[in-house]
């Protein structure tokens, strides 16, 4: 199994948590054998897209949408904060581990800013990643995701919220620009919740991600949260196992030790909405299904002693 959104940089730095942009020789070994102990067969790096500095002529500004004045200065110093990585260091951390045979994939989380993503994506061409996944973290200048913004549910009232988030993630799934949904209801992170389940929105986006061959990731990360579920939501998970989209697995890690965060309570999860396979990647792009373990079954879950699965 894959575990197929990890990140190599915090955005609250440790006392153990190497510079932003710095490598060190067991960083990347330190998550591939956190994951591996727990049931991954191979981790799938996906850093934010945002962080990096080769994309801030065509990604930076995107706030100055003429919302809040707040907001948009919010935005901008989250940004600037966050602007301290480089695409050929990191790509070179990650094909460097592949190199001496660490069961790694090269990917990257991109931020989906409209009106800016033919450039990213000149941007991103130059580099051999396998795989993209897609999010959806900001609403014009509002990050939804972001703990020091969340009054703006309470402004704009969470079903509206929900709408505008909704329609941006629907927006990418249609837009063929990546090939997984990640955290495809974060809006709920902070526990935010509609007062009946937006089945209508679900709607919306699983036809859209079926129309699209756009697969949903299922992440443990909500689990970390206020949300206190995984991403996404149970119904819009079996909407999702009922229209035929495809899943990936992810922990959405940020520190070595949440690599493969809670994989048994996640595949458990997957498979209680339906599903009995997962997608997986290949070095290059290829795609292939694989079968979803039991987790409750020891002789059928991954052996952490066994060789992992190769790239």
């Amino acid at each position: 199994m894959g575990d197929y959104h990890v990140h190599l940089h915090p955005h609250t730095p440790r006392p153990d948590s190497p510079p932003p942009g710095v490598y060190p020789k067991g960083h990347v070994d330190a998550y591939v054998e956190r994951a591996l102990s727990r049931g991954a067969t191979e981790v799938g790096f996906t850093e934010h897209m945002h962080r990096f500095v080769d994309l801030k002529p065509v990604a930076a500004g995107f706030w100055n949408v003429g919302e809040s004045a707040e907001l948009t200065e919010r935005s901008r110093r989250y940004y600037y904060d966050e602007l301290n990585l480089r695409l050929d260091r990191y790509t070179e951390a990650v094909l460097s581990a592949r190199d001496r045979g660490l069961p790694v994939l090269l990917g990257l989380e991109v931020d989906f800013l409209p009106g800016r993503m033919e450039k990213i994506l000149d941007v991103l061409s130059g580099y051999p990643f396998d795989y993209l996944i897609g999010s959806v973290h900001w609403i014009g200048a509002w990050a939804v995701d972001h703990d020091g913004m969340t009054a703006e549910f309470a402004r704009r009232g969470v079903r509206r919220s929900y709408e505008d988030y909704f329609a941006l993630v629907v927006e990418l799934a249609e837009s063929g620009l990546v090939q997984v949904l990640a955290h495809p209801d974060v809006v709920k992170k902070f526990g935010h919740r509609c007062d009946q389940e937006p089945v209508d929105l679900y709607r919306r986006l699983v036809d859209a991600a079926q129309r699209n061959g756009v697969a949903f990731e299922v992440s443990s990360a909500g689990l970390r949260y206020q949300a206190l579920e995984p991403y996404p939501a149970p119904a819009l998970l079996r909407m999702c196992h009922e229209a035929g989209v495809e899943i990936t697995l992810a922990s959405d890690a940020h520190y070595p030790e949440q690599a493969a965060d809670q994989y048994r309570t996640l595949v458990r999860y997957a498979r209680a909405a339906g599903y009995r396979r997962r997608l997986r990647f290949r070095t290059g792009g290829a795609q292939q299904l694989a079968v979803l373990p039991d987790p409750d079954d020891d002789n059928d879950w991954p052996d952490p002693t066994a060789a992992p699965d190769g790239p």
